[in-house]
């Protein structure tokens, strides 16, 4: 038993935190990782130098989201109570040391602990958590800001630990990762932090790894840009893609691309078969979304455009529709009630569009059991469309995007995270962005109204009625009902419609039908597509990690061989 208490602590990783013991081991989890690898650093820079007092000129820590903050407070504990330093000494190392990564702007993603809870379990660290609230106070009366805005920014505020503030306040740097996402940052979410600290906060858009997400996952496209490039060096550095913009309007050459999309996605077929048991034809377009399964991220709209579509082929409102599969994967918080009540929706609505024998060889709907790395390279390489459709606003980033632009595929999206810069380096022409922008959305959600939006729009209404008119079933969960009600009356932490799902609808699927009409002529579509591709290297984690170390981490750029 003692043993299988132990090896909780790690064994599952992000647990269900609805509840008070999982709470518990969350943060349990956090300490244990942070604590044993600040003291692992300590022992071998001592082991190295044999002093602490350098330790700030030789080391460099990138807070990756709010979860690892607590080793803030660790390593200035560790600091006082295993080598003498006073507090401000140790707190001076730790803001050099330190530098904090925000993947978010959504409040209830930044972390926060109760006070009573840290002070039960981690009572060295809640005092040190104290002393830094207090001396963040005082220094904010040294920069004379007004006691109410120091309260609504402090480390503590009624009995909650803030640990964005922490970051923020004990380290060097703050930076977003994307260039839209470090704006909303400055201009709303931090912007009181933005005004106190300017020079700190940086842009660091996020990137992949063309050698996982292109050269492993799909060896046929690689081969083809080794042999036009007459060199395997863009593996390592990934802009030389941009050479192949020559070959954009070559027949030849975009014939060989479609024949490998093609058997990228006979290949994805064959998976999907073996792994669902679900047959796919793979010579219809592939319409691809995956990775977090949230309300942000809008599979719902998703779910609803295919209903639309469904109902305009009925009706014969939507003619001359090309076979398509729509796909998804994602994973989720397994507290997360309402995201599975979205899976069970997409998944009724696959049922649905299966059993009708005039909708069946024109939609398959297919959500993919168990998704995950393996999966998600062979989603990636077998796409036809990709889907990024997060209110603009909400998504910080995103690197699914990124994955299947690089592997030749268009993105259908939202102006939102990176799809701005995706745009700005391919072209808005060769992808179909649609929907409220940033700048639009809080003058339109002032006087938004979903139930007036229905009212007067009937196409709408009637797929948001699927949800309870009986049209599919939720096993009488009352999940569905719960989804219809948070869209048209809200709950009592959001306003109605909040990710502006059925707002967005009409312009989404619209674009959706471009690119499903214009997908006929295949030479012009893969132009389109081979164009992403080729101005994929922004995007290369190279950059990316380069960026840090040479703003961030003020160390020399890593050479990669």
């Amino acid at each position: 038993i003692e043993k299988a208490k132990i090896e909780t602590i790690s064994y599952v990783l992000y647990p269900n935190d609805d509840n008070e013991a999982g709470k518990l081991l969350r943060l349990r989890q956090e300490y244990f990782f942070s604590a044993a690898s600040i003291k692992d650093l300590v022992n071998k820079h001592i082991n190295t130098f044999g002093t602490i007092d350098n330790f700030s000129e030789y080391n460099a820590i990138q807070l990756n989201d709010t979860h690892p903050v607590i080793a803030v407070p660790e390593l200035i504990l560790q600091l006082t109570r295993d080598f003498g330093k006073t507090f401000d000494e140790s707190f001076t190392i730790a803001q050099k040391v330190f530098s904090y990564t925000n993947h978010t702007i959504m409040a209830e993603a930044l972390e926060k602990w109760g006070a009573d809870i840290i002070a039960q379990y981690l009572p060295e660290i809640y005092e040190v958590i104290i002393k830094l609230n207090e001396k963040f106070v005082s220094d904010m009366y040294d920069l004379k800001l007004s006691r109410k805005k120091i309260d609504s920014m402090k480390l503590i505020q009624d009995g909650t630990i803030h640990m964005a503030n922490i970051a923020i306040y004990s380290s060097s740097y703050t930076n977003g990762v994307a260039e839209i996402h470090t704006q909303i940052l400055k201009d709303t979410a931090l912007k009181d932090w933005y005004k106190v600290f300017p020079k700190r906060f940086q842009n660091k858009t996020n990137g992949i790894t063309q050698r996982r997400w292109l050269a492993l996952c799909n060896p046929e496209l690689s081969a083809m840009i080794t042999e036009l490039l007459g060199t395997d060096k863009w593996v390592t550095n990934l802009d030389m893609l941009k050479e192949l913009e020559k070959y954009a309007d070559n027949h030849e050459i975009l014939t060989k691309f479609l024949d490998i999309k093609q058997v990228k996605k006979d290949q994805l077929s064959q998976f999907i078969l073996k792994s669902e048991g679900i047959k796919v034809d793979s010579t219809s377009i592939f319409d691809i979304q995956i990775k977090r399964l949230h309300e942000y991220k809008r599979q719902l709209m998703n779910a609803f455009s295919i209903l639309y579509i469904y109902f305009g082929i009925k009706d014969g409102t939507i003619k001359n529709f090309n076979k398509t599969t729509f796909i998804f994967g994602a994973k989720s918080a397994p507290g997360y009630k309402r995201a599975k009540g979205i899976i069970k929706y997409i998944n009724e609505i696959a049922g649905l569009c299966a059993n009708d024998p005039e909708v069946k060889d024109l939609i398959k709907v297919v959500f993919v059991s168990d998704y995950r790395v393996s999966y998600a390279e062979k989603l990636v390489s077998g796409a036809d469309i990709s889907e990024q459709i997060s209110t603009a606003g909400t998504e910080a980033s995103g690197t699914g995007n990124m994955k299947f632009m690089l592997n030749g595929t268009c993105t259908l999206g939202t102006y939102d995270g990176a799809n701005v810069e995706i745009v700005a380096e391919a072209g808005e022409e060769n992808n179909y962005i649609f929907g409220a922008r940033v700048e639009e959305l809080d003058k339109i959600m002032k006087d938004y109204d979903p139930r007036k939006l229905c009212s007067e729009n009937p196409k709408i209404k009637r797929v948001l009625n699927t949800l309870i008119d009986g049209t599919v079933s939720d096993g009488g969960t009352g999940v569905f009902k719960d989804l219809y009600f948070s869209l048209v009356d809200g709950a009592s932490w959001h306003v109605a419609d909040n990710y502006y799902v059925l707002g967005d609808l009409e312009s989404y699927v619209e674009a959706k039908l471009k690119a499903n009409a214009e997908y006929v002529n295949r030479i012009a579509f893969a132009k389109k597509c081979w164009l992403n591709m080729c101005n994929a290297g922004k995007f290369s984690s190279d950059r990316t990690i380069n960026d840090y170390a040479k703003n961030i981490w003020k160390i020399n750029p890593i050479a990669i061989e």
